[in-house]
């Protein structure tokens, strides 16, 4: 059997200062995406350049659809907390 890759869900700051959430398989290559390609989402493309601000894993696509939802369902205050708690402190 193949090891399943796990799907990473993230958070992007915008150029704008807004914030983006998406799934992915590889986050370097879709935030790669997000800055050079057509591929990058429409939010992002007229706001770029995008930086990653968080991100988690997840065991499948399905639990990381569920916290994707989760998340922006959120309040902007409550994802600034989620991201500043995920950064190392300076």
């Amino acid at each position: 059997m193949f090891a399943k890759t796990p799907y990473c869900l993230y958070i992007l700051r915008c150029n704008d200062e807004t914030l983006y959430t998406g799934i992915a398989l590889n986050v370097e290559k879709r935030l790669i995406e997000h800055n050079t390609s057509p591929k990058g989402a429409k939010y992002t493309h007229s706001r770029r350049p995008v930086t990653l601000a968080y991100s988690e894993t997840s065991e499948n696509k399905s639990t990381a659809l569920k916290r994707e939802i989760a998340i922006k369902k959120m309040s902007r205050l409550q994802k600034e907390r989620l991201i500043a708690q995920s950064s190392p402190a300076l």
